[in-house]
């Protein structure tokens, strides 16, 4: 059986990582608890050193925050709301309100999603997997790895995490195991088990490694720029990732082959059944030429910007570009990709309001506030702590996103404040929400889609889960820590 065929797998949408949203009925009373956190705030007295407006604006962000955890709307719509009341409260101008929507980084994701249709559209993604299963698929395990690398290779210009993991790689991931007669129940350890648990797992690792691989990780450039004044170029973020990123990447199937082993070891029918897979797509058509030409000028582009001296968002808006001028994406293309302009939305919001805490001097009074209670403490220390408390942190959170918005700030203010390496405490905090996003079965979009299919039990996954993101914190702490040190982040 070839994968999809026959399994009832239907390609799952392509999101932004927004998690699972609430039953209807649950909407007003998750309402009521996001107005209930913003009249608190507003009513109670304000911290000494710090004004008025900087205490109630803090309110209305944090019930926003309130608001994305619990959705009693949509994440873009939640967003804009606590925006729309900031400048209806007059604590931000009309003209600071939508300030945010003009930032680079925001048109650095509306491109990149842009770029991604193109990878979906011609099936060039599916193709790049099927070639990877070819070279790789003789055993479990090295099925396990050929997915991983698949996800690798499409992440820089793939910024959904949803597209990557879910649109592409879910339904070849299921008819893989429906294939090899592995179904959710009797059967499921047969291959199930562990093929679900592995691609999801590597996944949050790519989403780590490239500043365009998550749509949290350009807002995390533009929070270090804006709170701390550290720039993070494109290819510095590749370089600090690329070796606990690749280590991490290696040892994840290893050890879920150990910890979930799959009855099935050897699988020489992976190659015949991607041979087949390949000959129904037939030759590479000039719609995935042009994008396989178009993404690896944009990625040499990325990774010469010290030299070459043009932004990543007109790389990637020049990439655009480049398909609809040659027919690859068409108008309605653009005007049709909602992930785009939802989380041009939800995201130009929240960084307006993120700013807005820096310029009317909130960050600034909490950063000094909580520094206090890390006086005398080496800044390594204070920023192992606050690297456990932000990691573990997102066993609240269904989003990585909204815990990158939640916490960044806040986080990289007080290490900073400790006397961190600004870069190295900016960046270090940056990749842990994707790194700590396998705990849970809702840590990010793409959990509930494998863990839907019903190949795991929610026991097996959460040990697991913690067990692998131990091995992300220790690998990107310790060989992290080790590979900074060489490349000179501190």
């Amino acid at each position: 059986m070839s994968p999809g065929a026959g399994s009832g797998v239907t390609q799952a949408p392509v999101a932004g990582d927004q998690g699972g949203k609430p039953k209807p009925n649950s909407r007003i009373r998750n309402g009521i608890v996001v107005v209930a956190v913003a009249a608190i705030v507003w009513f109670l007295p304000v911290p000494h050193g710090l004004t008025v407006a900087a205490w109630r604006l803090f309110g209305i962000f944090l019930a926003t925050l309130v608001g994305l955890i619990l959705q009693p709307l949509p994440l873009g719509a939640m967003a804009f709301l606590g925006l729309t009341v900031c400048a209806l409260a007059k604590l931000l101008t009309p003209q600071q309100a939508v300030a945010g929507f003009g930032s680079t980084t925001i048109w650095l994701i509306v491109a990149a999603f842009l770029f991604a249709r193109g990878f979906l559209k011609t099936g060039l993604g599916r193709r790049v997997a099927y070639l990877m299963m070819r070279r790789l698929g003789d055993s479990t395990l090295k099925l396990a790895y050929a997915l991983a690398f698949t996800d690798l290779i499409m992440s820089p210009a793939m910024p959904s995490a949803t597209a990557r993991v879910g649109g592409v790689l879910f339904p070849i991931t299921r008819g893989l195991c429906s294939g090899f007669q592995s179904e959710p129940g009797a059967t499921a350890r047969r291959m199930g088990t562990y093929l679900m648990q592995a691609v999801y797992q590597c996944d949050n690792i790519v989403c780590a490694m490239f500043l365009t691989s998550m749509a949290a990780n350009p807002m995390v450039a533009a929070f270090a720029q804006k709170t701390v004044g550290v720039e993070i170029t494109w290819q510095t973020w590749a370089l600090a990732t690329s070796i606990p990123g690749l280590l991490t990447i290696l040892g994840i199937p290893y050890l879920l082959f150990k910890l979930s082993p799959p009855e099935l070891k050897n699988t020489p029918e992976a190659k015949g059944i991607a041979d087949t897979e390949l000959a129904r797509l037939g030759p590479m058509s000039r719609a995935e030429k042009l994008v396989a030409s178009v993404f690896f000028g944009c990625l040499l582009l990325w990774c010469t910007g010290s030299l070459n001296k043009i932004d990543p968002t007109v790389v990637a808006m020049l990439g655009v570009v480049a398909m609809v001028l040659t027919g690859v994406l068409d108008w309605k293309d653009i005007l049709e990709e909602k992930g785009a302009w939802d989380t041009m939305i939800w995201m130009g919001s929240l960084m307006t309001l993120a700013d807005g805490l820096v310029r009317i001097g909130f960050i600034p009074w909490f950063a000094k506030s909580v520094s206090g209670g890390l006086a005398g403490i080496p800044w390594v220390w204070a920023l192992l702590i606050l690297i456990i408390v932000y990691f573990y942190a997102h066993y609240a959170f269904a989003s990585m996103t909204v815990h990158t918005t939640a916490m960044y700030v806040p986080f990289l203010s007080v290490a900073a404040a400790a006397g961190g390496p600004r870069l190295l405490v900016a960046l270090s905090l940056g990749f842990l929400a994707p790194l700590s996003g396998g705990l849970t079965h809702f840590a990010g979009a793409g959990a509930p889609i494998y863990f839907g299919a019903g190949y795991v039990s929610q026991t097996e996954w959460w040990r697991n889960g913690f067990i692998v993101a131990l091995l992300n914190l220790v690998v990107f702490v310790g060989a992290g820590a080790i590979w900074w040190k060489i490349i000179g982040l501190w």
